[in-house]
């Protein structure tokens, strides 16, 4: 198993690195579906092709860490049906993360093709890395939370501008429960039991998938 990385969860000095790390709640957890994003393809379970990155070069390293706050299943999956996965940082609890150091240009890329537009634009992280939190837009996947830093780099991540309790929790399909469950698994830092406990306590998935039925999909071949 691999150590959990520590977040240092005070600002980074630096307002304009070269390199983040993009820390994911979701399936880009896996390399191969990440892989999608930087190199252009359709990652498996995807019903569309991605353009990649302007670099891509795949992260320098990927490293497992826990987030504060929570994460919940909401909105409706175009790709996989059911909720998807969102971020509330201000909520109680930990959410289990695997962190990938990137350029900046490749945050941008990436974060462009989440919103379903063509990646090309730099986004501008100084308010997202100064007050830990920025607003692009109001889309699902435009608000910019910093958590802190790992190696003096900045830990983003990109979720909802709405809370956990604005929104109707959603339950996640099979698919997603068991390709984001795998994901963690790949990160090496948690086991089968932990990571199916877990997923079947965040909101939208409490009630409708139980530690079992979690471990029962990670148990079928994919």
């Amino acid at each position: 198993m691999k150590a959990l990385r520590s977040i240092d969860s005070t600002l980074p000095r630096d307002p304009r690195p070269a390199r983040v790390w993009y820390t994911s709640y979701g399936s880009n957890m896996h390399l191969d579906r990440l892989a999608a994003y930087i190199k252009g393809g359709r990652p498996p379970g995807a019903a569309r092709e991605y353009p990649g990155c302007r670099n891509r070069a795949m992260p320098a390293r990927s490293i497992p860490v826990e987030l504060t706050g929570a994460m919940y299943f909401a909105t409706e999956s175009p790709v996989w049906g059911g909720g998807r996965a969102f971020y509330d940082p201000h909520a109680d609890g930990r959410v289990l993360a695997r962190a990938h150091l990137v350029t900046v240009q490749q945050f941008a890329d990436i974060a462009a093709q989440e919103m379903y537009r063509e990646p090309g634009t730099d986004l501008e992280l100084v308010d997202a890395l100064t007050q830990g939190r920025a607003m692009l837009g109001e889309g699902r996947y435009e608000t910019l939370v910093c958590a802190g830093q790992v190696d003096d780099l900045p830990v983003l991540t990109f979720t909802a501008p709405w809370s956990l309790d604005d929104v109707q929790w959603v339950p996640p399909s099979a698919a997603y429960v068991r390709f984001l469950a795998s994901g963690l698994l790949s990160a090496e830092a948690w086991d089968m039991k932990a990571v199916a406990s877990y997923v079947a306590a965040c909101p939208g998935a409490y009630g409708h998938w139980s530690q079992q039925d979690i471990l029962d999909l990670l148990s079928q071949n994919v």
